[in-house]
C-alpha cells in the first residue's frame, strides 16, 4: 500500500511540472511556417507579441494591425509572430502553404509566421502550455478563441495576455510593447 502510494505521489507531481518546466518562451523550438524549427532563443533581447491567428475568423482583420504594429516597431526591437491554430470553429482550415499565401497577399504579412498548432486541448504546443499557465498581472489559463495575444519581455518572460477584443493597435497593447521596450 506504502508503494502505491509512493507511486501516486511521484504521477502526481510529474504531472503538475508538465506545464511549468520551462522558465522562458526561449526554451521552445517551433517550426516557422515553412517547416524549419527556429528557437525562440534566437530572440532574446526583443520584445515578442505572439498570436494564435485563423484566416476564417471575425478577428482575422486584426492581421493587418499586426503587421502595422510590426512596421511601427520592429526597428526598435519588437517581433510579432504568429501561430495559426484550427482550434475554434475550423477557422484555420488550410496547409502552410495556404496561410502563408493568405496572409501574403491579403494582408502583406512580413511578420514571421509559424506551422499551425493546436493552442488548447490534449495536442496543445507546448509554446501554448507554457503561455497559458505561466503566471502574468493579467490572467492565465485556456485560450478562448483566435487572436489572443502575449507579450513576452526582453528575458523571455510572459509580461502581459490578452483577449482576441483587444486590437493590436490599441492604446493598451502600444503602452504595454513601449513600457517592455524601455525596461
Amino acid at each position: 500500500m506504502k508503494t502505491v502510494g509512493l507511486l501516486l505521489t511521484f504521477l502526481i507531481m510529474s504531472l503538475n511540472t508538465t506545464y511549468t518546466t520551462a522558465d522562458s518562451v526561449y526554451q521552445f523550438n517551433p517550426k516557422n511556417i515553412d517547416g524549419k524549427e527556429v528557437s525562440l532563443g534566437n530572440y532574446e533581447g526583443k520584445v515578442l507579441l505572439i498570436v494564435n491567428t485563423a484566416s476564417e475568423c471575425g478577428y482575422t482583420p486584426q492581421y493587418e494591425g499586426l503587421q502595422a504594429l510590426y512596421e511601427e516597431y520592429s526597428d526598435q526591437g519588437v517581433e510579432i509572430m504568429g501561430f495559426p491554430a484550427n482550434n475554434f470553429g475550423g477557422q484555420e482550415p488550410g496547409t502552410d502553404e495556404q496561410i502563408k499565401q493568405f496572409c501574403k497577399v491579403n494582408y502583406e504579412v512580413t511578420f514571421p509566421m509559424f506551422s499551425k498548432v493546436s493552442v488548447k486541448g490534449e495536442d496543445q504546443h507546448p509554446l501554448f502550455q507554457y503561455l497559458t499557465s505561466a503566471e502574468n498581472p493579467d490572467f492565465t489559463g485556456e485560450i478562448k478563441w483566435n487572436f489572443e495575444k502575449f507579450l513576452i519581455d526582453k528575458h523571455g518572460n510572459l509580461i502581459h495576455r490578452f483577449r482576441s477584443a483587444t486590437t493590436p493597435q490599441s492604446d493598451e497593447i502600444t503602452r504595454a510593447i513601449e513600457k517592455a521596450l524601455s525596461s
